[in-house]
């Protein structure tokens, strides 16, 4: 199976990857849309609601403790996915990412060209006087996160629920796509629209989904590999280094 990838690739000189949290909880980053009982016992309202627009706005003490308890993921490495990647960037094959995640773990890794759909926890700012605070800013401060400028709440530069994605991001993630011979969908069920939304522009030769649960992609899909994707995307790492 995974030599059937690595033939894509070898033969590929324009892959995007278009991906998802799958990409990080390999990284020990927990995919926040899996309600479990610790949801239950210490909010009153399901992640979704807590992430939306009108929540930070009429319950922000609220939204942020469960944004710095869940949100803000301290000491997260880069994983072989990350890794690989990058060094598929670098090599020349592939030329952006575009993920749904908002942790920064792909340029940790060495990405250099990745457009994030949904921002990242790692950028914050003021609503008031645009002043830019780094995620150490309100991962340490308590109740709500104020400026020390002006006093205006710090926001994290993440898309919440009910808000729009940037414009600019989203033309260039676009435009990557359409111009991609290979697209390579990795850990996303693709169910989080508009950004699943974006595989629809991709024209090129071939289409590979590494997803470990079926995805509406499958069906046009050349390849799929049922397994974490950093498993997959290291076994080549560990191949070169025989």
């Amino acid at each position: 199976m995974v030599k059937a990838l690595e033939d894509i690739i070898a033969a590929s000189s324009s892959i995007v990857f278009f991906g998802g949290a799958g990409v990080s909880t390999e990284s020990g980053i927990p995919d926040f849309r899996s309600v479990d009982g610790l949801y239950h016992q210490k909010y009153d309202y399901p992640p979704e609601t807590i992430l939306s627009h009108t929540f930070w706005e009429q319950n922000p003490h609220e939204f942020y403790r469960f944004y710095r308890d869940k949100m803000i993921v301290r000491g997260a490495k880069p994983n072989a996915a990350h890794l690989r990647l990058a060094k598929l960037e670098r090599e020349g094959k592939l030329r952006a990412v575009v993920t749904q995640n908002i942790d920064g773990l792909h340029q940790a890794a060495g990405s250099k060209t990745v457009y994030e759909l949904h921002g990242s926890t790692l950028r914050n700012y003021c609503v008031d006087c645009g002043k830019f605070y780094d995620v150490d800013f309100v991962a340490n401060s308590t109740g709500v996160p104020r400026c020390t400028v002006c006093g205006g709440i710090v926001k994290p530069d993440v898309v919440l629920y009910e808000e729009c994605l940037d414009e600019a991001t989203m033309a260039g993630a676009i435009a990557a796509i359409r111009k991609a011979d290979t697209l390579i969908i990795g850990g996303t069920s693709l169910v989080v629209y508009p950004a699943a939304g974006l595989i629809h522009y991709f024209r090129g030769r071939h289409l590979v989904v590494i997803n470990m649960q079926p995805t509406a992609a499958d069906k046009a899909a050349d390849l799929c590999i049922a397994k974490p994707i950093g498993q997959v995307l290291s076994e080549k790492i560990d191949l070169d280094a025989q």
